[in-house]
């Protein structure tokens, strides 16, 4: 994680992710903001931009992340009337601070980003697209470019302005195997269109993916669990 995340500090400043409801971009999101943490002193600001769900939104973990120095910022959800965080626009232009976006899942969520166009396009932002090829609505080549079509058209990003993020999980048990396979699948049903330049992975499976995967690792810590969903808590 540490010497991709220096890497992308080179050219870098705004890091956005986007992509299916429930691919994994809030526990990803924090873990960048968590790593970046480690390697600048500039001010880190994370915006919580998701109004489409009441559970598994980072705002969850707020606490957790001030407690590191990061400036969290998001707004209570209103239901059918989603509100944006102000401040959105100001930190995107500001070359001394370092922002992370989570945004919301699908194109509901990616259409509260739309207003920053000219910002999530410019070269010093990273816009990251994370897909779980375990998902419903990743399970062929239709489906995963129809939701990349919706979602990045909703925030208008433009196509050569994003990354692919492979997130292949099936939850908190997922092995190592499941892991690899995942991102393999989502290679053949991608490869000959869009390179996968990252693929995640929980932390505790990382040291048994290293070498079987062709694109930086990056380990996820998860921070976002309840009871009923991690055995044995």
């Amino acid at each position: 994680m540490e010497k991709t995340l220096k890497k992308l500090l080179e050219n870098k400043k705004n890091f956005v992710f986007v992509g299916e409801a429930g691919c994994g971009k809030s526990e990803i999101a924090l873990n960048f903001a968590m790593g970046m943490r480690k390697l600048t002193d500039k001010p880190i600001h994370f915006f919580d931009m998701d109004q489409t769900k009441p559970l598994f939104r980072s705002r969850d973990v707020r606490e957790r992340l001030e407690a590191e120095g990061i400036a969290f910022h998001y707004e209570e959800q209103l239901f059918d009337a989603p509100t944006t965080v102000g401040g959105v626009r100001v930190k995107l232009a500001d070359p001394e601070s370092i922002v992370i976006m989570d945004v919301g899942g699908d194109h509901v969520g990616a259409r509260l980003i739309g207003s920053f166009e000219k910002n999530l396009n410019h070269k010093n932002t990273q816009n990251f697209f994370v897909i779980n090829a375990y998902r419903p609505w990743s399970r062929d080549l239709i489906s995963i470019d129809g939701t990349m079509a919706r979602v990045l058209g909703m925030a208008r990003i433009e196509l050569e302005n994003v990354s692919i993020m492979s997130n292949p999980n099936l939850g908190t048990t997922t092995t190592v195997d499941e892991a690899v396979e995942g991102t393999k699948k989502l290679e053949d049903m991608i490869g000959e269109f869009l390179p996968i330049d990252y693929m995640c992975a929980l932390e505790r499976l990382c040291p048994d993916i290293e070498g079987k995967v062709n694109m930086p690792l990056l380990p996820v810590e998860l921070f976002l669990t309840y009871e009923w969903d991690v055995p044995n808590l």
